[in-house]
């Protein structure tokens, strides 16, 4: 890209492409819409960044999705976010707004790896073969933690209903 009106296109098209997915994405993982936000700017400004030439915009799409799950699992391992946080922020922070759906509270409350699945599966439309490459995953992990996925959410849901 010679000039800079062809960078800042370039950039508002991902900004534009992506930010959603990665939102709903790290979401997903972290359960905090500011970690969420945080976790798509660090995302959108490496993707800008980069001088990465990707194959298609599927190839594109796949990179995304994983740089943002691997952006997510450093925030889960940092050891600041296990073991602290201000007390300030307890007594300021909003409740958390309910889910608006069922199905997907109960998908929040499965394992990282069966929520994982679940959400590329059927949220955005992935393959078992695709979700493995992007997760460095077996094939046939990728279709145990869909199949034990969706076990323990009709659990989760059939729970709700006897109640």
């Amino acid at each position: 890209m010679n000039t800079r009106t062809e960078r800042d296109h370039e950039a508002e098209r991902l900004v534009y492409t992506y930010a959603d997915l990665i939102l709903r994405v790290s979401y997903t993982y972290l359960k905090s819409t500011h970690d969420a936000e945080d976790i798509c700017q660090t995302v959108l400004i490496k993707l800008i960044g980069s001088a990465q030439t990707f194959q298609n915009a599927e190839h594109e799409r796949a990179w995304v999705i994983r740089a943002t799950a691997n952006a997510c699992k450093d925030v889960l391992k940092s050891a600041r976010r296990r073991t602290s946080a201000p007390l300030e922020a307890a007594a300021t922070a909003a409740a958390p707004e309910p889910p608006d759906n069922a199905v997907l509270e109960a998908v929040m409350e499965l394992p990282e790896a069966f929520r994982e699945a679940l959400y590329l599966y059927y949220y955005e439309g992935y393959t078992a073969r695709e979700i493995a490459r992007m997760t460095d995953r077996n094939e046939d992990a990728v279709h145990a933690n869909l199949s034990r996925g969706r076990a323990k959410l009709r659990t989760l849901l059939e729970g709700d209903t006897h109640e």
